[in-house]
């Protein structure tokens, strides 16, 4: 102890005495620190690594080697820096990329990857630059939303999105030769992910547009919609009340016209 107090001023007691702590909390980390970090950590490289494989042999070629994009010619591919996790997701397992040839847009076909494949090509994309990540399933699944949720999402998804997919989601024409595709049978998970990444014409919904409860609520309502049986009639291409409307002054005006036509012909031939 005296030893100690004697050389307590010495110059270089405060850095020993640092040195000392800090040896000290290095070992506390290294003897309490979870096992399971590492093997967690060499899983998702692992994935990555088979992604970036994928990706040289099937998307490498329209959208450059590391994701930079380049246009030559009749290839046209944009650049994947910063596109995330969800927007593979989403092009990917509904099978719109690769895109057979160039064209205004990418059709919905079979996909040609597994499920890990999707999620290891998502995985790779994702390292490219920040981006959306594909959402948890409680982010879009409906279940336990009230009958208020879903008519607060059907309110949402008649100002934002009926206007290009209409009022049941059947889908629409856009100009250019696009088009708004049927939501009629799209999961909650690719409902979703095309509201934060917006594919082809559609906007992107951030959570200020449309908070994440916005987004499940609008899931929910399409769900209940498409599972409500077709009581039969016409149903005028599902477009709401515009088709109605229109059949019903066609056919309105139109017999009123005949009418009056009638009636003139009746007052020429009574003279």
């Amino acid at each position: 102890m005296r030893f100690l107090t004697a050389r307590r001023r010495h110059p270089a007691a405060k850095a020993l005495i640092l040195v000392f702590a800090l040896l000290v909390m290095g070992g506390l980390y290294s003897a309490l620190a979870p096992t399971g970090k590492s093997s967690a950590d060499t899983g998702t490289s692992q994935q990555v690594e088979e992604g970036k494989k994928l990706f040289a042999v099937s998307c490498a070629s329209c959208h450059g080697l590391n994701g930079e994009g380049q246009v030559s010619g009749s290839i046209q591919g944009p650049p994947l820096v910063g596109v995330g996790a969800a927007a593979t997701e989403f092009q990917v397992s509904t099978g719109r990329m690769p895109m057979a040839h160039p064209g205004q847009q990418a059709p919905q076909r079979q996909s040609e990857f597994t499920e890990d494949e999707v999620l290891a090509l998502a995985a790779y994309v994702a390292t490219l630059g920040p981006g959306p990540a594909i959402p948890e399933p409680a982010a879009y699944d409906p279940a336990g939303l009230s009958d208020e949720d879903l008519a607060r999402g059907g309110e949402l998804f008649r100002t934002n999105c009926s206007a290009c997919h209409n009022f049941e989601g059947a889908g629409g024409a856009l100009p250019n030769g696009k088009y708004a595709p049927s939501l009629i049978g799209v999961s909650g998970l690719h409902l979703y992910e095309a509201m934060i990444t917006g594919p082809q014409q559609m906007p992107v919904f951030s959570d200020g547009v449309l908070t994440p409860d916005d987004k499940r609520a609008i899931i929910g309502y399409l769900d209940r919609l498409h599972e409500q049986p077709n009581q039969g009639g016409f149903a005028f291409g599902g477009l709401g009340p515009v088709a109605e409307g229109l059949w019903a002054w066609v056919a309105g005006i139109g017999v009123l016209v005949l009418f009056a036509i009638w009636i003139a012909a009746k007052g020429v031939k009574a003279r």
